[in-house]
């Protein structure tokens, strides 16, 4: 992976953690359609380098991200579906899908305000840090729009039906003390130093662990939220088992955890994974 700015978002690293960081601090990071294109691209660079264990995604400045850029004024979502007559898809979801599909755990570092897609964007990531004096708008409603990005999917899941409703229909601005307290952030930390302590929970997250191991385990946690029962969990954990049972990466494990020694795990994510779905 190269370190790159694109103007409107950057892509670093800090030893095996990747920090997508969105660049607009002038406009508070307000999303566009030149950010939903270098954030995609950024995450494919992350999957793509095995040297990657783990991504961050944050804000510069003051805020995470307020939301869609409204310079279009009241035109602002009035989307072109070319001709098609159907409905475009929705940017903020490309985004929530490309996050979800992450090959890397994804900690969100919320460095201040986040609202419409720049909180829904942050809901698949697998944890949420957020400063200590951020706050979450569900704002929709108050625009004439519906949650997007996936949230009506995401947020029922991470913080329960009721709250996901109240915050949602009501177009509620969330503090940092109930976001917490009902479970949509991980914990709170004062705002410099949001962005280091994502990268130390990452670090921990990922050290001896496999890379392949963890982007399966993450892939079966999140699509087992929609099984319609626990038999098709059992399939597919089953199948996983069964082919990484002969794995070099078990042969490794095993033989260190008995050495009493640091595993070092010979298989690479970008070799590719196991179908263990369908």
């Amino acid at each position: 992976m190269t370190a790159w700015n694109s103007g409107v978002v950057e892509l670093e690293r800090r030893g095996p953690i990747a920090i997508v960081r969105l660049n607009r601090p002038e406009r508070l990071n307000a999303f566009t359609s030149e950010m939903h294109d270098r954030i995609i691209d950024a995450f494919d660079e992350c999957d793509a380098d095995d040297a990657v264990r783990a991504v961050v995604i944050t804000g510069t400045g003051r805020a995470f991200c307020a939301g869609a850029d409204l310079g279009g004024g009241g035109d602002t979502f009035v989307l072109d579906d070319k001709g098609s007559g159907e409905a475009p898809p929705d940017e903020g979801g490309q985004v929530s899908l490309r996050i979800y599909r992450s090959l890397k755990p994804v900690i969100a570092a919320i460095n201040g305000p986040a609202a419409g897609v720049g909180v829904t964007m942050t809901l698949p990531a697998d944890i949420r840090i957020a400063a200590d004096n951020a706050k979450f708008g569900f704002v929709f409603t108050r625009r004439g729009l519906v949650p997007e990005a996936c949230s009506n999917w995401f947020l029922p899941r991470l913080v329960g039906i009721s709250t996901a409703l109240e915050w949602t229909i009501g177009g509620k601005m969330v503090m940092a003390d109930e976001a917490l307290e009902r479970g949509l952030v991980r914990e709170l930390v004062p705002a410099d130093q949001v962005v280091d302590r994502a990268i130390a929970v990452a670090t921990e997250l990922t050290a001896g662990v496999s890379p392949v191991s963890a982007a399966l385990t993450r892939q079966l946690m999140w699509q087992m939220l929609g099984a319609e029962s626990p038999e098709v969990s059992h399939r597919a954990e089953s199948k996983a088992i069964y082919i990484r049972g002969t794995s070099d990466d078990v042969r490794e494990g095993v033989t260190a955890f008995l050495d009493k020694r640091v595993p070092e795990f010979p298989q690479r994510v970008s070799e590719g994974l196991p179908p263990i779905f369908g």
